[in-house]
């Protein structure tokens, strides 16, 4: 370890560790910060857990945490303070339809699934609009076809998706039997719901209205989901 972190290493270390995720534009990941300060530092991963170690318990009794998502580490307002970060933002986020809510709980709980697999749970067929705007707000993609007659796309969730629902992994989900019913539907809008409300400021819809058809969309969506996308649950915050 050079000069720059003789005398208190560790405090030395998790400071400069603690002033990349301030500045950091996402999660900043063990390689990522390898990459970074590993070689100039003389530090490897041990090294650097303890760094974030110290980091977290720095933080234990402030307003913001530590958290490790599936795109690595980052700073973040606790959730217990969301209503007032809240203020920052002028303009109430535009609300998902409830179309677009059951179309993400279902990508989420039986992905990789196909618009058709959609379109029969949900038994109304499933609006562009909802798709392209779930995959332009980065948590949708395509993750390949399935070999059958027309090959249809297959769609799952991106690490943003888990980034912003603050999730390590899907493994991280609330457990639920395999979703095939609307019912079934239900109990996934809801589990999803608890995830939304957890989510990072950037998870909330910004300038992006999800439009849908008459007959698929559904103004009134399930109180707890829909306050959450909507913004009346604010989420906590990341500290840049």
């Amino acid at each position: 370890m050079d000069t720059e972190t003789q005398g208190a290493p560790l405090t030395r270390l998790a400071g400069i560790v603690e002033a990349l995720l301030l500045a950091a534009d996402g999660p900043l990941s063990l390689d990522a910060l390898l990459k970074l300060i590993g070689a100039d530092l003389s530090v490897g991963r041990s090294e650097l857990r303890a760094a974030l170690a110290e980091i977290d318990q720095r933080h234990a009794a402030g307003a913001c945490e530590l958290r490790e998502v599936a795109g690595g580490f980052r700073l973040q307002v606790r959730q217990a303070f969301a209503p007032w970060v809240a203020r920052l933002w002028q303009d109430k986020p535009p609300r998902y339809s409830r179309a677009a809510l059951e179309t993400l709980a279902l990508i989420v709980y039986r992905q990789p699934i196909t618009r058709g697999e959609i379109e029969d749970v949900r038994g109304v067929a499933v609006s562009p609009n909802i798709l392209r705007a779930l995959i332009e707000r980065g948590w949708v993609h395509e993750v390949g076809v399935r070999e059958t007659p027309g090959r249809p796309a297959l769609f799952g969730t991106t690490r943003q998706f888990l980034d912003d629902f603050d999730l390590q992994d899907l493994d991280a989900l609330p457990s639920l039997p395999e979703v095939k019913q609307l019912d079934q539907l239900e109990a996934a809008l809801a589990r999803l719901g608890v995830a939304v409300e957890t989510a990072a400021p950037d998870a909330a819809v910004e300038n992006e209205v999800t439009t849908s058809p008459p007959g698929d969309a559904d103004p009134a969506a399930t109180p707890q989901a829909e306050a959450a996308v909507a913004g009346d649950a604010v989420s906590p915050a990341r500290l840049h």
